[in-house]
């Protein structure tokens, strides 16, 4: 048994075509209450902005429902608010329905154990195999009901601005924030102003079919022209469920995620609060940054690509810290995934603890010559296709012995888009472009 539509961050498609469709989220709502919801008998629902999701929403509640589960409705919340929170809910598991930084059409259904982990491949496997056979056994007399849940926001922030000592300990921050048009537009704000920061916004309009639209960490060009314009300190972007962070100094520059993470974990290390011996990032993160935690006294491992993979290792090592280059950053002692909104809030209090602009902090470290290429496929199905051809195998295996000892080589297949990325790093810049250039021509062949 294996998972043929969930990926690495759980199923995703365009709305209204398999498999998001009500069809098939009511069934996914049945059967995870057939196969999940055994101890509570509760299940939390939240979603994005985007339009399609109180269509999902209101079917995978139907599937629930006609399983005997009673559903808590929370509304529009961030993925990383509801990952925070699940386990004070008394419930068997969580959905989040979200697409992530994709446009509007797009949607996805993620689900969220009782201790806010995402499920495991071969519970999501069983998963699919129920709704494939849709057999059913129903009860007509033991149905669930709905409660709407307000509580889920206050319950996040609380613990989202646990950290924050001072009562406002952002005075004199001067940042723009961009939201994606997404699940914080109306709650990223009003922290940073509850904390003392002066905020310009952008993206912080949602209308259901402007998620993630020339706005977010995916779109941040016009957060770059506003931080120059406005003299603002830095600039911060969030996606359209939250998880995912960029930042920009006071010049408009983005800084890379690695040295991001690097300045955090220092950072924590200097008030005595970094937990463990240990950085976690994965093998698309550039390859100088292993050698500069290395320097740093710290443990360094890598995982393959994926937010789950990261929690996995940090759980495993006990690390305090961990992320990847797309701006998925997971600081453990907050939170269960990645959270824009609080490492944008870590960051700003190393910020102001440092003193000096951003642009004069960064970057705390040179990085290794690398390329990095998503390259667009036909379709997910194609993805695999290519991936597994013996061909494009052969080709990175060559690269792969080239690099060895000196650098880095990925071949990684999108597990949420149709998109192969092609990722090479290693100190002489004329072989990465040597080695990159031959996986790129082989993939382009076949897509």
């Amino acid at each position: 048994m294996a998972n043929k539509l969930f990926g690495t961050d759980g199923v995703r498609g365009v709305a209204n075509q398999y498999p998001m469709t009500a069809d098939f989220a009511t069934k996914l709502g049945t059967a995870c209450g057939l196969e999940v919801c055994k101890n509570y008998k509760k299940v939390a629902i939240a979603r994005d902005t985007r339009v399609s999701g109180e269509m999902l929403q209101s079917a995978l509640t139907a599937g629930f429902l006609s399983a005997g589960i009673d559903v808590l409705l929370l509304g529009v919340l961030p993925t990383p608010a509801l990952t925070c929170i699940v386990e004070d809910l008394d419930v068997d598991m969580a959905v989040m329905i979200t697409a992530s930084h994709n446009p509007y059409f797009d949607n996805g259904i993620k689900l969220i154990g009782a201790n806010g982990d995402k499920f495991a491949d071969e519970v999501t496997a069983k998963l699919e195999d129920m709704v494939a056979k849709a057999d059913f056994v129903l009860s007509s007399e033991k149905l669930g009901k709905i409660v709407d849940c307000q509580e889920g926001l206050v319950m996040y922030l609380q613990k989202a601005k646990q950290f924050a000592a001072e009562d406002r300990p952002l005075s004199g921050l001067r940042v723009v924030l961009d939201c994606a048009n997404g699940s914080f537009a109306k709650i990223m704000p009003q922290v940073f102003m509850d904390l003392g920061a002066g905020v310009i916004c952008l993206g912080n309009e949602p209308n259901g079919y402007n998620i993630n639209e020339n706005c977010g960490s995916q779109h941040p060009e016009m957060m770059f022209e506003t931080v120059k314009n406005a003299k603002a300190q830095l600039g911060i972007a969030v996606d359209g469920d939250g998880d995912r962070l960029l930042v920009c100094d006071d010049l408009g520059r983005k800084i890379p995620a690695e040295q991001l993470m690097t300045f955090m974990v220092k950072y924590l290390q200097k008030i005595g609060k970094y937990r463990g011996n240990a950085v976690v990032s994965t093998v698309l993160s550039n390859t100088a940054m292993e050698r500069y935690i290395k320097n740093m006294g710290l443990e360094y491992y890598s995982t393959k690509v994926g937010e789950r993979a990261i929690v996995a290792k940090m759980q495993e090592v006990g690390c305090g810290l961990g992320g990847e280059e797309s701006g998925h950053i997971v600081w453990s002692d907050c939170c269960k995934s990645g959270d824009g909104m609080v490492n944008a809030l870590l960051f700003c209090m190393a910020l102001k603890d440092d003193g000096r602009k951003v642009s004069e902090i960064f970057p705390l470290f040179e990085f290794d010559p690398c390329v990095f290429v998503s390259l667009p496929v036909e379709t997910r199905e194609k993805v695999k296709e290519i991936a597994n051809c013996e061909d494009v195998k052969k080709v990175v295996a060559e690269a792969e012995d080239k690099m060895r000892g000196i650098g880095r080589v990925v071949l990684h297949p999108s597990g949420t888009e149709p998109k192969i990325r092609v990722w090479v790093a290693g100190c002489d810049e004329s072989l990465v472009k040597e080695v990159s250039d031959m996986i790129i021509n082989e993939i382009k062949k076949r897509s």
